[in-house]
C-alpha cells in the first residue's frame, strides 16, 4: 500500500552536489596529465556523464522499486547488468563515430604502425562500464536508505492512526459511561426537586458543551480539566446526603499546562461510585497539585467491602480505560498506583503525569 503522505524524494540539492562530484571525477584524471585533449575526448566525457545520469535514475525509480523492493532479485541484476552493457557498448559506439582513438593518439603523439593498420578497437568501454557499476551501487544504495525510511515513516503514521483510532475508541466509552449515570442522577432528582433538577440540567449541559467542542482539540487546559472536574463534583453533590463528605483541592497557584482531557473524571466518578454510602459516614478527597512540569491527583474515598474497586473490573471500565490512554498518551511519562488500606478503610489513587 503506497502512501503518497510519506513518500520523500532526496534534496535537489544533493543530486545536484552528487553529480558536481561525479563530474569532477570523470574530469580529474584528463586535468592531472599536462597534455591537451582533443575535442572529442570532452565530447565523451559528457556523453558518459550523461548516460551515468540516466542508469542511475533508471535504477533508482525503476529497477529498484520494480524489481529489488519486492524481492525479485534476479530481474533486478538482469536489467542492471543489460544497462551497463548497453552502456559500455554505446560509448564505445561514440568513440568510434567521433573518431577519439585516433585523436588521442596524436595528442599523445604516438607513432602509427608501420603497415598502417588501424588500431584495435574493443567493443567495450571498460572504464565507462566500471564506472556504471559504481553508479549503480550508489544508486541502489541510495534507494534502499530511502525505501527503508518511507517504510518506518508509513508504519509509524499506521501506528499513530492506530493509536488515535483506539483513543476515540476508550472516550467513547467514557463520555456516555459518565452521562448515562448523570442523567439517572438528574431524574431521580426531579422527583425530589424540580428547581435542582433544573440548575443540574444546566451543569451537565456546560458539561457537555466541554465535552462535545473542548476536548475536540486532543488536550485541554489544566484549569479547563479543573472546572469540569468541579462541575461534576457540584452536580453529584446535589443527590448526597449529610453523611458524605467531598473535598476538592485545586493547585494553588495554578500554573496552566495542556493535558489529554477527560483523565481525571473516571477516578473522581468511581469514587461516587465505590466510596459513599447513603447510611454510613464517608468521604471523598482529591487533591492537584503542581510540581515543575508533573501534575499529580490523589483521590481518597471510603472502602467498602461490598464496594471493591479493581482495575480489571468489569464495571470499573473508567479506571481501566484510564490507564490505557495513559499508555498510548503518556508512555513512559507517568506513574499510576491504586491502592486499599483496610485498616483505615481508605481507597486511594495516584497519578503522577510529566505534562513536557
Amino acid at each position: 500500500m503506497n502512501n503518497p503522505t510519506v513518500r520523500k524524494y532526496p534534496p535537489l540539492f544533493l543530486h545536484l552536489l552528487g553529480w558536481s562530484f561525479l563530474a569532477l571525477f570523470l574530469m580529474w584524471q584528463p586535468l592531472s596529465w599536462q597534455i591537451q585533449f582533443p575535442a572529442s575526448f570532452w565530447i565523451k566525457q559528457a556523453v558518459l556523464f550523461t548516460m551515468l545520469i540516466a542508469v542511475f535514475y533508471l535504477n533508482f525509480y525503476f529497477w529498484f522499486p520494480q524489481y529489488l523492493a519486492k524481492n525479485r532479485y534476479w530481474q533486478f541484476i538482469l536489467f542492471n547488468v543489460l544497462s551497463v552493457i548497453v552502456l559500455a557498448v554505446l560509448m564505445e559506439q561514440v568513440k568510434i563515430a567521433i573518431n577519439h582513438g585516433e585523436q588521442m593518439d596524436r595528442a599523445f603523439k604516438m607513432a602509427r604502425e608501420a603497415n598502417g593498420d588501424k588500431k584495435h578497437q574493443d567493443r567495450l568501454d571498460y572504464f565507462a562500464l566500471l564506472t556504471a557499476l559504481i553508479i549503480i551501487g550508489i544508486s541502489t544504495s541510495v534507494a534502499a536508505v530511502q525505501n527503508a525510511e518511507r517504510d518506518k515513516q508509513y508504519r509509524r503514521n499506521l501506528e499513530q492512526e492506530k493509536i488515535n483510532s483506539e483513543l476515540s475508541f476508550l472516550k467513547a466509552q467514557i463520555n456516555p459511561h459518565f452521562f448515562f449515570n448523570t442523567l439517572n442522577n438528574i431524574y431521580a432528582l426531579t422527583i425530589i426537586d424540580v428547581e435542582m433538577a433544573r440548575e443540574a440540567l444546566h451543569k451537565l449541559s456546560r458539561m457537555m458543551r466541554y465535552v462535545l467542542y473542548e476536548t475536540q482539540q486532543g488536550t485541554v487546559l489544566l484549569s479547563q480539566e479543573i472546572a469540569f472536574a468541579q462541575d461534576y463534583i457540584q452536580l453529584m453533590q446535589l443527590r448526597l446526603t449529610d453523611k458524605v463528605t467531598v473535598r476538592l483541592e485545586p493547585p494553588v497557584p495554578l500554573h496552566d499546562v495542556s493535558i489529554a482531557p477527560m483523565l481525571f473524571l473516571p477516578f473522581i466518578e468511581n469514587a461516587f461510585k465505590h466510596g459513599v454510602s447513603a447510611v454510613q459516614p464517608s468521604h471523598i478527597d482529591i487533591k492537584i497539585w503542581q510540581k515543575g512540569e508533573k501534575v499529580f491527583i490523589d483521590v481518597k474515598n471510603t472502602l467498602f467491602t461490598e464496594k471493591r474497586t479493581v482495575l480489571d473490573e468489569s464495571n470499573g471500565i473508567g479506571l481501566t480505560n484510564t490507564q490505557r490512554r495513559l499508555d498510548l498518551l503518556y508512555p513512559g511519562k507517568y506513574q499510576l498506583d491504586v491502592s486499599e488500606n483496610a485498616e483505615e478503610k481508605e481507597f486511594e489513587v495516584h497519578l503522577e503525569l510529566q505534562t513536557a
